[in-house]
């Protein structure tokens, strides 16, 4: 079923609704308007929440570029564009719905995936009764003169409630893989080491006969169906084989010794050596640096010419045979020749708190970063704003008052950076809302809550010798929770009078700083590497008479940089 975006969402919901429905629209409608009012959140339901954890998450994952089509052909996106329902969050919501009363029509999921542009057909997903879905069929043709676009994913339940309207990451359009010998001048066609791959093999270029790398049960396999997304990562030449090791920055070039790993499962292939492939020849001697949609294989190291390559759905190892006339050149079948894409996926993350809400849930926030500071700083910084006459969007909504925090001479405050931030939403740590301070759409300020509030409360904090963490979140006023994926965490401090580095006696310590990945720095000689992130000046306190203060503090989240490689094939 195919419809015009341009009708607008309404009338979309109003004919995925006749067409997937026998009951009237009418009936739909007055379902859509009868839903409760907006809710704020409350304390219980986010204690609730953060011990249930049922959000919904949303994954679109895509290639990052696509060859244009031209006249009357049809390129269709290789890999397809997919998108994954993740988590219990999802089943949880439609069986509330049924509990309500709703059909079965009525409480499944429904959705669209278009390129975008006013005049674009969107194609339709089916999800009955799964997670996961592709979008096969989707082209862009040589009228469209974008160089760049975004997929757009529509979303709504077969009763007419609309979730929202979601957007993967920018997608860069080509005309088709260059022959040329790649310089790094160009380098948004070129791969980067720790970067996302996926890998898919075409047999006499047909692309019915497409199948991508993809891991399924512990196992690699070559998927008709599904892809996988793979970090390639550059190694040492003389790394040895290990399921930990050590990995290089720069750009992958053929002839480099590189690294496989599943983004999702963590296994990774036996160190591989990437070739560039010509009519069937792997060339031994290439060094260029590899670029998209390029054909290559994978000559597994320190074996007898034994290539990557698979036989119907089975991954396997292929012996190549010698040119005895060119002997930097050897013969590879069709099974071991591999077209590599770099990916990328955009994911979105949200939980109805209050219940079911009337506004669709997007735009969804995010936030790439945490950055500690003070209430002087930030009041600095916005008389220095207005000084300079800056536009008003870039001056500071203060939303409610700022208390002062016991224990120090200065309030701390934390600055969230990221995307479709709003004056609706509200910071919250852990189950403890924060007073918020709309910026700008990159960009909400917050006021760091005293420990107190969680201490006896929520389980945070028992011991006050011991940091405490609490997760970050993003609340809007009608209750829907976006989660950050981020961390806060106060770290112990002595009792006022004790001397402590980088500080004053009985005042606060010296602030640390956040960086892109969130983790904390201490800005002092004296701090000392923790588990998952940096602790502040003092580190971890021993002993009686310590106690945890909020100018002593971490914002943390996961390192991207820390796996362990697994597997072989």
């Amino acid at each position: 079923m195919i419809f015009r975006s341009d009708l607008g969402l309404f009338n979309d919901l109003e004919r995925a609704v006749r067409a997937s429905s026998s009951r009237s629209f009418s009936h739909a409608r007055s379902a859509f308007l009868a839903r409760p009012k907006e809710q704020r959140l409350t304390r219980d339901a986010m204690q609730r929440y953060l011990r249930e954890r049922m959000d919904l998450t949303l994954v679109v994952l895509h290639a990052k570029v696509a060859q244009k089509s031209y006249g009357n052909e049809k390129r269709f996106f290789c890999p397809p564009p997919c998108l994954y329902l993740v988590g219990s969050g999802w089943r949880r919501r439609q069986e509330s719905l049924l509990r309500q009363g709703e059909s079965e029509q009525g409480a499944q999921l429904c959705a669209f995936m278009g390129i975008g542009g006013a005049d674009q057909d969107m194609q339709q997903l089916d999800l009955a009764g799964k997670q996961y879905c592709a979008a096969k069929t989707l082209f862009i043709s040589d009228s469209d003169k974008r160089k760049h676009f975004m997929l757009t994913v529509k979303m709504f339940f077969g009763n007419g409630h609309d979730i929202g309207v979601f957007h993967s990451k920018r997608i860069k359009v080509i005309s088709k893989p260059s022959k040329k010998k790649q310089s790094l001048k160009n380098a948004d066609l070129c791969i980067a080491s720790g970067t996302k791959v996926a890998l898919f093999n075409r047999l006499r270029s047909q692309t019915v006969s497409t199948r991508y790398l993809h891991v399924d049960g512990g196992n690699f396999h070559a998927s008709s169906t599904q892809w996988g997304a793979f970090t390639i990562h550059l190694l040492d030449d003389n790394e040895s084989e290990s399921e930990e090791f050590s990995v290089r920055d720069g750009y992958i070039h053929y002839g480099s010794t590189v690294k496989l790993v599943c983004s999702v499962t963590g296994m990774a292939l036996p160190r591989l050596v990437i070739r560039k492939v010509d009519k069937q020849m792997a060339l031994l001697d290439a060094d260029d640096p590899v670029s998209q949609l390029h054909k290559c294989a994978f000559y597994m190291k320190d074996t007898e010419r034994m290539y990557l390559c698979l036989s119907q759905e089975r991954i396997i190892q292929f012996q190549a045979t010698p040119c005895p006339k060119e002997p930097n050149k050897e013969m590879v079948n069709d099974g071991a020749s591999w077209t590599i894409i770099s990916t990328d996926k955009a994911e979105y993350q949200f939980f109805e708190g209050m219940g079911p809400v009337r506004a669709p849930v997007t735009p969804v926030p995010v936030v790439h970063s945490l950055h500690v500071s003070s209430l002087s700083r930030v009041l600095f910084r916005c008389c220095a704003m207005r000084r300079s006459r800056r536009p008003p969007s870039a001056d500071l909504r203060v939303v409610s008052c700022v208390p002062q925090l016991n224990g120090g001479g200065d309030v701390a405050m934390l600055e969230l950076t990221g995307e479709n931030l709003s004056p609706s939403l509200r910071v919250w740590f852990g189950d403890v809302e924060a007073d918020t301070m709309y910026r700008c759409q990159e960009s909400l300020l917050c006021v760091v809550p005293e420990i107190s509030a969680f201490r006896g409360e929520w389980g945070w904090g028992r011991q006050p010798s011991q940091p405490v963490q609490v997760p970050v979140s993003l609340v809007r006023s009608d209750g829907i929770i976006y989660a950050t994926g981020l961390t806060f965490t106060y770290t112990p401090e002595p009792n006022p009078g004790a001397r402590v580095p980088g500080g004053v006696p009985g005042g606060p310590a010296s602030y640390p700083q956040a960086d892109q990945q969130g983790h904390a720095h201490p800005q002092g000689p004296q701090g000392h590497q923790g588990q998952g992130g940096m602790l502040g000046p003092q580190g971890q306190g021993q002993g009686q008479g310590q106690e945890p203060h909020p100018h002593a503090m971490a914002a943390h989240g996961a390192h991207p940089n820390a796996f362990h490689g697994q597997g072989g094939l």
